[in-house]
């Protein structure tokens, strides 16, 4: 039996943290864009923060129906560690019973329907989620940034600016004739961080507690760089979309062996629908033989959050 009354849904990724209220009969009324509240990242104080100012604003939405709350469920759907979210759910008041689950829920809500299948997914972090015929969910990857979620957002950055240190590193000391002219990569480096050696690069991304940040928002200048033919760029995709294709490849094998089985397979975030990594992802699916049907996912998660919420 589904729910009365309205329903909240909570999208946290590390980039941003979308929030939608729902009404009744399942239409969004009112939404909240907060910043990327993955613990993992930003701290655990500061991901709570985020989190109850956006339930804070969606709450201020709500009609007066005189009932302490007119919010019968809350699902939080969020990147980073989910004891801490599990914590932080029980902790909260005044809308309605609160459940969590992780950010692949609602990708794969998406890319599948409640259906067997999988979706690929990378953004600021990535991972591979997978339906499998029995209804159990499975998940691959999404290790965080420090050990390196293959086709993210901070791994197209640091493969990137690991190719483009090396060539500063080469370049002549101060005093020695001119330089050649930089390589479209690495004048990209020293755009992006405002330092034009590598010794105060190196310095930089080393000692900045938000080193990690940098490295992330690195990665669409690498995929403009991609589509404008640099071909270190290219390289740095194919390379990071091959590892994370290596991932799916074992989920796809495990969990669906039969090769005259075509399962659907979503492709999400703003890394794999790029130009560059979705020409390289369906090259490798084809010389893979993946038994799937590759699906690119244009919606917001906030969607999914929102069928998820539907079906409560």
């Amino acid at each position: 039996m589904k729910s009365p009354g309205f329903k909240i849904g909570v999208d946290g990724g590390g980039t941003k943290t979308e929030f939608i209220l729902v009404d009744a009969a399942g239409a969004i009324v009112a939404r909240h864009l907060g910043p990327g509240c993955n613990p993992s990242q930003v701290g655990p104080e500061r991901a709570r923060e985020i989190l109850l100012a956006g339930l804070a604003a969606l709450r201020s939405s709500l009609p007066d129906a005189g009932h302490p709350s007119p919010v019968s469920t809350t699902h939080l759907y969020m990147a980073g560690s989910p004891p801490f979210w599990r914590e932080t759910a029980a902790s909260l008041n005044n809308i309605g019973i609160v459940t969590t689950g992780p950010d692949s829920l609602p990708v794969l809500e998406l890319a599948t329907g409640g259906n067997p299948g999988l979706v690929l997914h990378a953004g600021t972090g990535s991972f591979v989620a997978a339906r499998t015929a029995d209804g159990s969910v499975h998940y691959a990857g999404g290790l965080g940034w420090k050990l390196g979620d293959a086709g993210s957002g901070f791994d197209l950055g640091r493969r990137a600016l690991a190719i483009a240190l090396l060539e500063l590193q080469a370049a002549p000391a101060a005093g020695s004739p001119p330089p050649q002219k930089l390589s479209p990569l690495a004048e990209a480096l020293c755009a992006h961080t405002g330092l034009a050696d590598y010794a105060a690069n190196s310095r930089f991304l080393y000692n900045d507690p938000a080193a990690n940040a940098t490295i992330s928002a690195f990665a669409p200048r690498v995929l403009e760089l991609a589509e404008q033919d640099c071909g270190p760029a290219q390289q740095v995709v194919a390379d990071s979309v091959t590892d994370l294709a290596r991932l799916a490849d074992q989920v796809i094998h495990r969990l669906f062996p039969s090769p005259d089985a075509r399962v659907p397979c979503g492709v999400s975030g703003r890394i794999l629908n790029s130009v560059p990594a979705a020409f390289a992802l369906r090259s490798l699916a084809a010389k893979l033989r993946w038994p799937v049907a590759l699906h690119f996912i244009t919606e917001s998660p906030a969607e999914g959050v929102r069928r998820l919420l539907a079906k409560a």
